[in-house]
C-alpha cells in the first residue's frame, strides 16, 4: 500500500534528512517555518511562543517511552479535542499506528547514535483518496518551556507532539485545528470510511432490540480494527466543554477504546451462567474527568465482576481520563456515535472483501446549461441534473451497498481564513437496465443522503438487482469544488460517470439516421402464466430497434413480479417496441409470449394491461397471461 505514498509539497524525507546528515546541521523545514504563520491563520492571541526543539525542553528525548498507549495524550490549548479523541484511538491500534508513523524505530532517538539525529520526521495520513507523507522539522511551540499544544503524560514522550505538528501542517496552521470533525481524523489515519449515527433520533436508548443491534455493529467494528468515538452535542455555545453532573463534557469528543461483552458472577458459577453485559471503555481527552455513574472506577457494580475479568478488562481506579459504562447508559447520555470502518478489499482475508469503486469529480460552473456541473440538491429542481452523475449496477437480487463522498480539505491561510467545507449530499436512482446516458427527469429515488458540511458523508444502504444512477450535490447551486466519490458492492459495480447527455452525432448519423424520439418502457407485472401447475421461472425481454433489455428470473411462480425499465432511443418512431415473456429452462428456454406496442403521442405516461399471446397464434385460448406495461415517449432527446 504505502509503496504509492506521494512526498507532500513534494518534500522527500529521506533526501532532505540525507542532506542534513551529510552537512551537519538539524532539519528546519521551509514550508512550515517556526514562525507566527504557522500557528494562527488570524492575528497572534496569548503570550509569546519559542520554538524549541525536544533536546531543548527535556534530557533524554524519546518518540515512545515504555511503548504506545491511549494514555499518552492530554489536549493543549488549542480546541481539538476531536483529533487527540481520534489519536487515542489510533494509540490503542497497533497496525494502524505503524502506518501513520512509518519505520518508527528507524525515527527514534538512538542515544548511542547522536550524529545520526537530523531534527526530522515524517508521517502518513490518507487524504482525498491517496496516502502523502509530511515531513516535519522537531520545533515545538512552547511557553515557559511547556508544549502548548497535545503533549504526552511523559514529559520527553514526543510522538503526539509531532503528529499533530504534522497534521497541523496538512491544515495550514494549528489555529485551523480548533473545532473540527474526529471522523474527519479517523479517516486522514485510516483511509476507511467514517459512519455518523444519532443515537437521539434513532431511539436507541428506549429500544432495546435497535440498541442491541447497534451494539453488534460496534463491537463487530471493533473487533475487525476500526476506530471509533463518541460525543454530547453542545446545543449552545454556553454548552460547550459545559460538564454534567454524571461526569460527562458536552460538546467533547471521547474516544472509545474498547467494546466488549462482560461476564458477570465469579469462579465458575461465572462461566454456567448466560448473563453477560454490553460494556464500553471510553477516554475523555484531557487526560481526567470521568463518568461517575453506573461502572464507573469505583462503583460498587464491580463487585459483580470477577477480579481476573476485571484485571483482563484493565480496569484501574486513576483519574486518568478512561472508564467503562453500559452501552445502555452510552446511549442515554451521548448523542452521537462515529464508526470508522475499515474496508476490506484484501482476496486473503478471511473476512468480508468489498469491492470498491473509487472515482473523482467536480461541480464546477459554467454558463451553458449543458456544461454546469453545481445544479444544488433536489429542491432546485431547474438545475438539479446538471450535477455530476455516476452509474453503477447491483448484480445479485440485493446487496448492501456502502457510498462515500468526500469533498476536497482546504487549507486555513492568512489571507483566506479557515477553509470551510461545502454542505454536500446525494441521491440515488433506480432506472432502467440499459441507462448509458445522463438523467433529465425525476425516476424512483432508492435512497439519498443528509446533506451537512462535512468533509464526507456516508451512506449504507439495501438495494436490488438493477441499475443505480448517484447524483452527488452541493446543498446551494454555483458552489464549487472537488470531491472523491467511493462506491462499495460485494461484486464489481462497474460503476463509472455518465458524461454525455445523448447519443453522440457523428459522420453516420445522417447515412443511419439520428434519434429523433426517448420512450422508456416499464413493466411491472405479469399473471396468470400457462405453466401454472409448477410455476415457471420466467423473465422478460424488452426489445426495440436492435437493442433490448433483460430482466432477472423470477424462479417457480406463475405471479412473478417483474419491475424492469428499458430506455430507447428510437430512429424510426413508427415501429413497435416488442415486449416478450421467456420461461427459463436447463436445455432451452421457452418461448411463452409477447406483444407489441405502438407508442402513442396522445396517451402518454398510460399504464396499459396487455394480454399476451403466442406469437404463432392467434386464438385467445393460446393466451399465456397479463402483463402490465407503462410506456413514457418524449418527443425530445434532452430537457436540461
Amino acid at each position: 500500500m504505502f509503496s504509492c505514498v506521494k512526498p507532500y509539497e513534494d518534500q522527500n524525507y529521506s533526501a532532505l534528512k540525507r542532506a542534513c546528515l551529510r552537512r551537519k546541521v538539524l532539519f528546519e523545514d521551509p514550508n512550515f517555518p517556526a514562525t507566527d504563520d504557522s500557528l494562527y491563520y488570524q492575528g497572534s492571541p496569548g503570550p509569546t511562543v519559542r520554538w524549541k526543539r525536544p533536546k531543548d525542553i527535556c534530557e533524554n528525548p524519546r518518540l515512545f517511552v515504555d511503548g504506545i498507549s491511549s494514555h499518552d495524550l492530554h489536549q493543549g490549548q488549542v480546541g481539538n479535542c476531536w483529533f487527540v479523541a481520534a489519536c487515542s484511538s489510533l494509540a490503542s491500534r497497533e497496525s494502524l499506528w505503524q502506518k501513520v508513523i512509518p519505520d518508527w524505530k528507524e525515527q527514534e532517538w538512538d542515544p548511542e547514535k547522536p550524529n545520526a539525529y537530523a531534527g526530522i520526521f515524517h508521517f502518513h495520513f490518507w487524504r482525498f483518496g491517496e496516502w502523502v507523507d509530511v515531513v516535519i522539522d522537531d520545533r515545538l511551540p512552547t511557553v515557559n518551556n511547556q508544549l502548548i499544544y497535545c503533549h504526552s503524560s511523559s514529559r520527553n514522550e514526543f510522538w503526539c507532539a509531532l503528529v499533530e505538528k504534522a497534521y497541523a501542517k496538512l491544515a495550514g496552521c494549528y489555529q485551523a485545528l480548533d473545532g473540527g470533525n474526529t471522523a474527519d481524523a479517523l479517516v486522514d489515519f485510516t483511509g476507511g470510511v467514517s459512519e455518523p449515527i444519532d443515537l437521539t433520533e434513532g431511539g436507541f436508548a428506549h429500544d432495546e432490540a435497535k440498541r442491541n443491534q447497534l451494539f453488534e455493529r460496534v463491537l463487530k467494528v471493533h473487533s475487525r480494527g476500526g476506530l471509533i468515538s463518541a460525543s454530547i452535542k453542545a446545543v449552545t455555545a454556553a454548552d460547550m466543554e459545559a460538564r454534567l453532573a454524571c461526569g460527562l463534557v458536552k460538546g467533547h469528543a471521547y474516544a472509545i477504546t474498547d467494546v466488549r461483552k462482560v461476564r458477570l458472577g465469579h469462579g465458575l458459577l461465572a462461566f454456567f451462567k448466560s448473563e453477560k453485559l454490553d460494556m464500553i471503555r471510553l477516554r475523555n481527552p484531557w487526560g481526567e474527568r470521568e463518568w461517575n455513574g453506573p461502572w464507573s472506577d469505583t462503583s460498587e457494580e464491580w463487585q459483580k465482576v470477577s477480579k481476573s475479568e476485571r484485571e483482563k478488562m484493565g480496569v484501574t481506579v486513576q483519574d486518568d481520563g478512561e472508564f467503562w459504562m453500559t452501552f445502555e447508559d452510552m446511549c442515554r447520555y451521548f448523542t452521537d456515535i462515529i464508526k470508522c470502518r475499515l474496508i476490506n478489499t484484501s482476496y486473503l482475508s478471511v473476512h468480508k472483501t468489498w469491492e470498491e469503486a473509487r472515482l473523482r469529480g467536480a461541480w464546477t460552473r459554467h454558463e451553458d446549461p449543458q456544461k454546469n456541473r453545481s445544479g444544488g440538491c433536489i429542491n432546485h429542481k431547474n438545475t438539479f441534473f446538471q450535477n455530476p452523475q455516476y452509474i453503477f449496477d447491483v448484480k445479485k437480487p440485493e446487496d448492501e451497498v456502502l457510498i462515500c463522498i468526500q469533498q476536497r480539505p482546504k487549507q486555513s491561510t492568512r489571507r483566506d481564513g479557515k477553509g470551510e467545507n461545502l454542505a454536500i449530499g446525494f441521491d440515488i436512482y433506480k432506472v432502467e437496465e440499459n441507462r448509458q446516458y445522463r438523467m433529465h427527469s425525476l425516476q424512483h429515488r432508492a435512497a439519498s443522503s443528509i446533506y451537512i458540511n462535512s468533509r464526507s458523508v456516508f451512506l449504507r444502504t439495501d438495494q436490488p438487482e438493477g441499475r443505480f444512477v448517484i447524483i452527488p450535490t452541493t446543498f446551494e447551486p454555483g458552489h464549487t469544488g472537488e470531491f472523491l466519490l467511493r462506491v462499495f458492492t460485494d461484486v464489481p459495480s462497474n460503476c463509472q460517470e455518465l458524461r454525455l447527455d445523448e447519443p453522440p452525432r457523428s459522420c453516420w448519423s445522417s447515412l443511419c439516421g439520428y434519434p429523433q424520439q426517448v420512450t422508456q418502457v416499464h413493466v411491472l407485472g405479469a399473471a396468470g402464466l400457462k405453466d401454472s401447475s409448477t410455476g415457471a421461472n420466467s423473465y422478460v425481454i424488452i426489445k426495440c430497434e436492435g437493442d433490448k433489455v433483460r430482466s432477472a428470473v423470477q424462479k417457480g411462480t406463475s405471479t412473478p413480479e417483474y419491475d424492469v425499465k428499458g430506455i430507447f432511443y428510437r430512429k424510426k418512431p413508427g415501429q413497435p417496441i416488442t415486449v416478450q415473456i421467456w420461461n427459463h429452462r436447463v436445455l432451452k428456454d421457452e418461448f411463452l409470449g409477447q406483444v407489441q406496442l405502438k407508442a402513442d403521442p396522445d396517451d402518454l405516461q398510460a399504464l396499459h394491461t396487455l394480454h399476451l399471446r403466442d406469437r404463432n397464434s392467434r386464438q385467445p385460448s393460446d393466451l399465456p397471461g397479463t402483463v402490465a406495461v407503462r410506456v413514457f415517449s418524449s418527443t425530445s432527446l434532452m430537457a436540461v
